[in-house]
């Protein structure tokens, strides 16, 4: 089964969507398998993170505003605006897709992981998932 899930972002930063993604398998009816999440886009990724403490969160977007930080005189890929190469950095150090075990008709996820929607571009987006759920 193929879904798609437009997500709004309001801009820079780990954006929760395990939710929709669990949603997604529980209406595939599938009971055991795989759910791969794809995320189409070069400026935005995907990461699975800690969903319990939130400074878990913020930890994370304060190293990569340093690893990779707006404004840098070097890029040349500016086209959109001082956080265009930091955007594409971002995104090729981290991950454009996952997979996940479905049992029991369940994403299987640890006790405090969440699958985010890493947003690397300051103005709002919408960003696309496109979901594969295929029994096992």
């Amino acid at each position: 089964m193929r879904d798609q899930i437009r997500v709004e972002t309001p801009g820079r930063g780990l954006h929760e969507v395990t939710h929709l993604v669990r949603d997604a398998v529980r209406e595939s009816g599938i009971r055991d398998g795989l759910c791969h999440v794809y995320l189409g886009h070069t400026s935005a990724s995907l990461v699975i993170q800690e969903n319990a403490d939130p400074s878990a969160r913020r930890d994370l977007e304060a190293w990569f505003d340093r690893v990779a930080p707006d404004g840098d005189p070097r890029h040349t890929h500016t086209a959109e605006g001082p956080d265009d190469m930091p955007s594409h950095i971002r995104a090729a150090i981290t991950r454009t897709s996952e997979t996940f075990i479905v049992a029991d008709g369940e994403l299987l996820t640890g006790t405090w992981q969440g699958l985010f929607l890493f947003e690397h571009r300051h103005a709002p987006h919408t960003r696309r998932l496109d979901v594969m759920i295929l029994p096992g």
